[in-house]
């Protein structure tokens, strides 16, 4: 299949931001979702999409060889449908219908409804293990497919994680990246409140995985980040990308006084002042 379209640093921030409109833009217009927790994850998803990385296809988005994308944090899904729609996948107006009946754009990702899902994620704790499974696959089938993960710091408390990552590092699936979306809170709080797991680097290191750490909001760090796991052909790696929940709009959500904002959407007047931030 054709290689991922790559975009130069400057236009991955446009990108990056157009993505931002259109999460603010869907959630508001469902009147629920998890605006937040999306804009956290925006870098990475972006880079994945348009810098290089992720091989896919609008021809044929279930190509045996693609390279795959479970977003294992399933209630940020308003991430994945803005950057497919980004990408020509889907329209405006047909992530518009976010949440809304009978619309394929479900609050979490199901692959029933549309074939660019790779997993229907939202129960959490689940994603890596089909990360590894789909890994798995490639390799005995004998495509070169990278299979991508990507985990909320806040599902990091789930056994069954911890058992993928063991089981990834015996197998050694150098096709398999695990990025952990760490931005600091969950549904009732902040992580370090809940259950307190940092550093997850020595944790990912202690499980023999090739780890790095790095600033999620940053895009040239992304960039860098993916460049390097990519080189990485012994092992699985990992990406700890420390992020902001709500990066992007942060100013206006700090005169609300949550930061959190968990599976809340902006209202309507701040909804006009983040899309005013973001032209």
């Amino acid at each position: 299949m054709a290689d991922a379209t790559k975009q130069s640093i400057d236009q991955l921030k446009e990108t990056a931001k157009a993505i931002r409109r259109l999460i603010i833009q869907i959630t508001t217009e469902a009147g629920s979702g998890h605006p937040t927790s999306s804009l956290s994850a925006v870098e990475v998803v972006t880079a994945l999409y348009f810098g290089g990385f992720l091989r896919h296809s609008k021809v044929n988005p279930r190509d045996p060889k693609r390279d795959r994308f479970i977003l294992s944090k399933g209630h940020a899904v308003p991430v994945l449908y803005s950057a497919l729609c980004q990408a020509g996948y889907y329209t405006f107006e047909q992530i518009m219908t976010l949440r809304k009946l009978g619309s394929p754009f479900e609050g979490h990702p199901n692959m029933k409804q549309l074939d660019t899902m790779e997993a229907s994620t939202g129960s959490l704790g689940q994603g890596l293990s089909l990360g590894v499974g789909h890994a798995l696959a490639c390799r005995l089938d004998g495509f070169d497919s990278h299979t991508y993960v990507m985990m909320g710091d806040g599902e990091m408390g789930e056994g069954q994680v911890w058992e993928a990552l063991a089981s990834a590092e015996k197998y050694r699936l150098a096709n398999l990246t695990a990025i952990v979306d760490q931005n600091g809170y969950q549904q009732t709080g902040a992580t370090k409140d809940v259950l307190d797991l940092k550093p997850f680097a020595a944790k990912f290191d202690a499980f023999g995985w090739h780890t790095q750490v790095i600033e999620g909001n940053s895009m040239e760090s992304v960039v860098e980040a993916l460049t390097k796991a990519r080189a990485v052909t012994d092992r699985p790696t990992a990406i700890i990308s420390q992020t902001k929940k709500g990066f992007g709009i942060l100013p206006v959500l700090e005169p609300t006084g949550d930061l959190n904002y968990h599976g809340k959407p902006l209202s309507k007047e701040l909804a006009e002042k983040a899309l005013a931030l973001l032209k």
